[in-house]
């Protein structure tokens, strides 16, 4: 499990990724983040946390503050010196309330709350991911090419050769590899349930269906999505849809 700390006082957050690691071993602290804005800036870029430690009161401002500006799916344990916030905090995802400073049997309670609340499958996602390729792929044959139209002809693009599919309207386009266009009698739903290999073709919005060989970068954008950079010149903006960020990592993650 990854638990991410919010704490502006160092020895505070040392003190507790102690004590977590006394309590429960399989919990890794991967970061420390001292300030309001830094949150904000953590959680816009798509980045998340199984758990989240958080305290009040930072050097900036409250951290109730960040609910304003980007949507936290994670479970929160609050820590704090102030007990009259608790009834602020309860209403976000909060799985208790810690007082400072913080005793290890308390904190070792809340993290047992967090497991009866918050039960997760032995199969971690990746896992899920990697199992349904094999179902999947095990009873259907993906195509190798596709028809396309070009001019009065029909010709064969193989998908190996494409890029990215994209759809204007009612009608799909493919795009190569050599940057060219070309429409498709498919509909992108037909493409992503029927047609294409998920391990290679991944829909990273309602309009788009990416490569993973095309992909050549992806940055965080402000809002909590993701944009996708490929290793050709894209004449469309290629952003991963806010509930596909964490499911587009786990894919591109291999």
């Amino acid at each position: 499990m990854k638990a991410l700390i919010i704490e502006d006082e160092l020895e505070a957050a040392e003190r507790l990724t102690n004590m977590i690691q006394a309590c429960d071993p399989s919990i890794k602290v991967m970061d420390t983040i001292d300030s309001v804005q830094d949150v904000i800036n953590y959680f816009s870029t798509g980045r998340d946390a199984d758990l989240v430690f958080m305290d009040i009161q930072l050097a900036d401002g409250k951290s109730f503050e960040i609910f304003d500006k980007v949507k936290i799916e994670s479970p929160i344990i609050f820590t704090t010196a102030f007990d009259q916030y608790a009834l602020q905090a309860f209403k976000l995802h909060s799985i208790d309330y810690l007082l400072k400073p913080i005793q290890e049997h308390d904190l070792s309670l809340a993290i047992q709350k967090l497991r009866k609340v918050y039960q997760r499958p032995q199969l971690t996602d990746h896992d899920i991911l990697k199992l349904r390729e094999i179902i999947t792929g095990a009873d259907t044959n993906y195509k190798q090419r596709l028809l396309i139209k070009s001019g009065n002809k029909l010709q064969y693009k193989p998908t190996s050769a494409v890029s990215y599919f994209f759809a204007d309207g009612k009608t799909a386009y493919l795009v190569g590899n050599d940057g060219k266009k070309a429409i498709i009698d498919h509909t992108l739903e037909e493409l992503e349930e029927k047609i294409l290999n998920p391990r290679q073709f991944y829909r990273i919005s309602r309009k788009y269906i990416v490569n993973f060989d095309a992909v050549h970068e992806v940055k965080g954008l402000m809002s909590s999505r993701l944009e996708v950079k490929l290793n050709q010149a894209c004449d469309h903006e290629l952003s991963v849809s806010r509930e596909r960020v964490h499911d587009f990592k786990i894919w591109l993650d291999r």
